[in-house]
């Protein structure tokens, strides 16, 4: 597996027009001037990671604009940004994958047909849900009818390469209010479908609103019920499961985040932005002012640089890779870290294998039906 050949290029874009209640990630409602400042700022970096001997031997096959929201730039900003990236860094000839992540009521028809025009060829597109009280609950700023309205617009626009984000496990969801927003999703015959269970992070206001008992989530056998009902309507159709949260049509699975499971190289830039190359993670400032002071100062943005030995990097390439139902290959990671899976867990692989929930067979180590539901306990005893 040549890993130089088909790195990831990963921009974040720390902007939102209004925080949702659940969010973790890196990201603030943008002041007068920031998004001038952070799009030229980008467009320095880009400049200066361009003269890196590390970046210049890669070959980037994948794109991701996420965030934050990235449709919160201006559409003529986010083309600048990928002719950028075409014209200094070296991005693969060949039918390059190219996301930028849109959330309804933050790009209308016209932009979306910039976007496809500037050679963005997948878009992956927040909806959360069709339910307004649940997009209300969870601080998103559209509506359902503007997603179906996002959705028809893509479409027209000329994206055939649609990924719907979903999240179930809501507060006061049932299954069959769940029921009906996966109803709805496939009713639009997504090429690609994220589907994630709430998972309350401390420090966001869903957390602290947690604290203070202003709502309950669904208990377990309500989440256990909504999986079935992804199970049912994915068996019933034409997408395929190919990691643990995400399905696709063959063929359609998001080369960018394969990457990432199978721990390749990839390239972040922008603030908070996480950079693995060669066994180096680089993780750059998560301070949209001091990015772009260092940028604009020729200095590095990595906060913080850590280098994992060979055994770290293998256990770690074999917990990500196990989010794919595919699992790892063990003669790819002999070739790789020269140890064997079997050999370096023994007892502990034994028994996870024995319990059924991990599969040893073809030259491959999987999840098994039954470990996929306890994936994150099973991974637990590999790290």
């Amino acid at each position: 597996m040549d890993l130089a050949a088909q790195a990831g290029l990963y921009v974040h874009v720390p902007f939102c027009r209004r925080k949702c209640s659940y969010c973790s990630f890196f990201s603030r409602v943008p002041g007068p001037g920031d998004l001038a400042r952070f799009c030229a700022a980008l467009r320095l970096q880009i400049g200066q990671v361009a003269e890196l001997a590390e970046v210049a031997d890669l070959s980037f096959a994948t794109i991701f604009i996420g965030g934050g929201t990235p449709s919160i730039l201006p559409v003529r900003a986010l083309a600048e940004v990928l002719a950028e990236l075409h014209h200094r860094l070296p991005v693969a000839g060949t039918a390059p994958e190219i996301s930028v992540e849109v959330n309804p009521g933050t790009i209308d028809a016209e932009g979306l047909i910039e976007l496809r025009r500037a050679g963005c060829n997948r878009l992956s597109i927040g909806i959360q849900s069709f339910d307004d009280q649940e997009l209300a609950g969870l601080g998103r700023i559209h509506s359902a009818a503007e997603a179906r309205a996002t959705i028809a617009a893509a479409r027209a626009a000329g994206f055939d390469n649609l990924s719907f984000d979903l999240m179930y496990g809501l507060p006061g969801q049932t299954a069959a209010d769940w029921q009906a927003t996966l109803d709805q999703a496939l009713a639009f015959d997504p090429v690609h479908l994220s589907m994630y269970e709430l998972t309350v992070e401390e420090g966001t206001d869903l957390a602290r609103d947690a604290e203070q008992g202003r709502w309950r989530l669904p208990d377990e056998e309500e989440i256990l019920l909504m999986m079935a009902a992804i199970d049912a309507a994915i068996g019933a159709g034409s997408l395929v499961r190919y990691e643990i949260s995400n399905y696709a049509l063959p063929s359609r699975e998001c080369r960018h985040n394969v990457n990432y499971w199978q721990n390749g190289w990839y390239l972040g830039l922008g603030p908070g932005a996480v950079s693995g190359l060669g066994g180096e993670r680089r993780t750059a400032v998560a301070d949209l002012a001091e990015y772009c002071r260092l940028v604009e100062a020729g200095r590095p943005v990595w906060r913080e640089v850590e280098r994992l030995d060979r055994e770290a990097a293998f256990r770690e390439t074999v917990v990500m890779g196990l989010r794919m139902l595919a699992g790892v290959t063990i003669e790819d990671l002999r070739l790789r870290f020269g140890l064997d899976p079997a050999t370096y867990y023994g007892p502990i692989l034994e028994r996870l294998v024995g319990q059924g929930f991990l599969r040893l067979e073809e030259g491959r180590l999987r999840l098994t039906t039954r470990g996929l539901p306890l994936a994150n306990r099973v991974m637990a005893e590999l790290v």
